[in-house]
This record gives structure tokens, sequence and C-alpha cells, in this order.
């Protein structure tokens, strides 16, 4: 299928069914906009026991998709930037320590963490798989997905210092994880090569410091050009220019295109630039052309998660994993985050029950399905993608609907 026909489907179903969540559901748009895709999906597959000819449309369509990539390599760049430029840099600089503690240290302690106990669960399940692919699965659960976490996090009412700390990990700690499961898949991929430690250093401090690196470059080229003149037009351009060719640079040299978008994304979007290179005009219009780019992307990426059903092998065994998966995961990551957590709370002030508000305010998205769907058959591929598929869907639904009251309630007696 022509892209501009996928396109042009997606953009399609993404309207109508977000019409559907704001017109009746009234639901978070990333939490609507998959509830009715699965549903319109669990619709089809019903018809299709009488008449398939629908079903066999959609699963054709939805395996024409490169998800990974148009996640991965396409989507999260604009997303990511769109999350960044919108993120308050003062606070984020204020808990800069240990929001680096939480997207390394804890990204780290969780994927090793999650590996190893699900490790121990698939054997007890006689699912017989290697542990380096159950740290593989590690690492592509443990990051919290931006794109979720961003889009609940707006309306949960959370103290700016702990939402700055949860948003701040989420735009981070992608980035790191992406680069953790690149690693891990360079071992996993090849079982009988010997990999010198400075081999996965040079690699990981490759990708994370250059793609920082590159991020400040392209976002201080930015605000340079930006600020020599004064025309909305050309500068909304500018921004989108830094993501995509920014993107391309990345891949090109081998960098963390997620880590650069961020970091762009941050010194383009911080109100020094703002005052002395934006005019009111300019910054109007670049914010509400980012906030149009992050809607539509956030809309499409959504409904194409809600489709990805169609493409699961529902064995009995991988539903029963994803389901004790789910406990697992959430106990890891409370573990990962007590320990900076522990470290920083006599130099900053933390909000009580920080721990427990991040645990279940650490959404998993998309990211995780496209990484998941970029393992090999040799690597527990289908087991690994049903885990996740039902991971992401209980996050995104189940702790997406009930985090608000839980920050309201844990938080109601501060200011």
């Amino acid at each position: 299928m022509e892209y501009y026909s996928i396109a042009t489907i997606l953009i399609v179903l993404s309207a109508a069914f977000g019409y559907i969540n704001v017109k009746f559901l009234k639901l978070p748009i990333t939490i609507g906009l998959m509830v009715i895709t699965i549903v319109f999906t669990v619709v089809l597959v019903g018809i299709g026991q009488f008449d398939d000819t629908l079903l066999l449309k959609e699963k054709a369509f939805i395996t024409s998709i490169d998800f990974k990539t148009v996640l991965l390599d396409i989507m999260l760049s604009f997303l990511l930037f769109a999350g960044a430029l919108h993120t308050n840099f003062n606070q984020l600089k204020v808990q800069r320590w240990p929001i680096l503690a939480f997207a390394t240290f804890g990204v780290l302690v969780s994927t090793f963490l999650v590996g190893g106990i699900m490790f121990y669960l698939l054997q007890l399940m006689d699912l017989n798989v290697e542990f380096i692919y159950c740290l593989l699965f590690g690492a592509l659960i443990s990051p919290t997905d931006p794109i979720a976490v961003l889009g609940i996090l707006k309306k949960a009412g959370a103290p700016k210092k702990l939402e700055t700390k949860i948003v701040g990990e989420s735009l981070f700690n992608d980035g790191v994880g992406v680069v953790v499961f690149l690693t891990i898949f360079a071992i996993a991929a090849k079982p009988g090569v010997a990999v010198e430690f400075s081999d996965i250093a040079t690699l990981f401090g490759q990708e994370v410091i250059g793609g920082i690196v590159l991020g400040l470059l392209l976002g201080w080229i930015t605000y340079k050009l930006m600020k020599s003149i004064d025309n909305y037009e050309v500068e909304v351009i500018l921004t989108l220019a830094t993501v995509m060719g920014g993107t391309m640079l990345a891949h090109e040299f081998h960098l963390s295109a997620p880590l650069a978008m961020v970091t762009a994304g941050l010194i383009v979007g911080n109100d020094t630039v703002r005052n002395t290179a934006m005019s009111e005009t300019t910054e109007t219009y670049v914010d509400k052309f980012w906030e149009l780019i992050d809607v539509l992307l956030n809309t499409i990426l959504f409904v194409m998660i809600g489709m990805e059903m169609l493409v699961l092998t529902l064995e009995g065994k991988y539903i029963y994993a994803g389901l004790l998966a789910i406990p697992i995961i959430l106990m890891c990551r409370y573990i990962s985050l007590w320990i900076p957590i522990k470290f920083f709370a006599k130099r900053l002030d933390f909000v009580p029950k920080t721990n427990l508000i991040m645990t279940w305010g650490g959404l998993r998205g998309g990211i995780s399905i496209a990484l998941a769907l970029s393992l090999t058959k040799d690597m527990h591929r289908e087991l690994f993608l049903v885990i996740t598929y039902i991971v992401v869907v209980v996050s995104i639904v189940g702790q997406g609907l009930t985090v608000e009251p839980i920050i309201k309630r844990l938080t109601r007696k501060i200011d």
C-alpha cells in the first residue's frame, strides 16, 4: 500500500475516533483512542466470524505498516521535541540530578530486575527463554513513554515539582532505554561472539553523550538563527528543520535521536530563548504549531497501537505471562526509583509518596511495542510482543484512568 494511502486511512480513522471520544466518551485522548480502536478491532473480529472481508483488509493494512520504523525513526523525534518545548526548563534544572538518576540508574536497575524475575517466571511456566532475551524484554519495558505520560499528566493536577520529575524522567529515560535495548540486542544477536566491556561503553557513550551534544548544537544554532530575524513563518520552519535535519544527522552518525531532540527542544523552549529570540507572535505560532503536531501524531500513534492487536499470537501461556508481568514490572519500577529518591531526599524537597506516584504514573506505550516488534524470531518475538502489548494496554487504560485520582488523593494536603 502506498504511503499516502496509509497516512490517509490513519488520519481518517484518528479523526473519526477522536470525534467519538470527544463527543461521547470524553476520556484523555490517548486512552480514548486506544479504547475505541481496540473495540473497533474486536467488532471486526466478531464480524469476521461470518464475513472476513473487512477483517482481512484490516490485517493487510496493519501488516503493511512498519510500526518500529514509523515510530522510532520518524514520529518519536517530533513528539519528543514538542514535549520538551513545553516543559518548564527552570524546574527541570532544579530537579536535574534526580531526573538524571531516574533516567539512567533507574532504567538499568529496572532492566536487570525485570529480566531476572521474568527469566525465572517463564521457566516455571515451561517457557524456556534464555536470560539474555529476558534482559532484552527488561530493557524495552523499563522506560516510561513520554508520549503517554505527557498527554495524561497535563490533566492530572500533580504538584509542579512532582510533574517535572515524572515528565523529565520520561523524556530522558526513553532515549537511554532505547540505547540500553540496542546494546543488549547487539550482544544477543551474536551469542557466540565475545563482547568487550569497552565496546559496550563506547556504544553507550556515543549514543547518549553524542545525542545530547548534537541536541545542544542544534538548539544553539536554532536560537541564533531565530534571534537574527523576526518572521514567524520562517522561524516555525526553522524549528521543523531542526527536528527533521537533526534526526537525519543522528541516524547518520549513530547518535541517539531521541536524546538530541529532547535537548534541542528544551533549549529552544526555555524562557531565555523565548524572551530574546521570539516575538510574541512567533512564540504563539511556534507553540500552536507544535501542539498541533503533538496532537496529530499522538492520535495516529494510539490508533496504530490499538490495531496492532491483530498481529499478536494470542496463546494462553503468553497471555498469562503478560498478566503476571504487570505487578512484576510495577514492583521493579518502585525498587529502581527507591534508591535515587532516598539519596536525594535530604537535598531536595520531595512530595510525600513520590515513589508511589511515579511508579503508578510511569506509563508504558508505543515505544515498548516498537522495540518488541524489532525482536527476531529466535529472541521469542511473539511471546514478548504479547506480554508487552498486555502491559502497555493495562498501563495506558488502567493506570492512565486512575493516576489523576491517585495523585489528587495522595497530594491533597500539599499546597
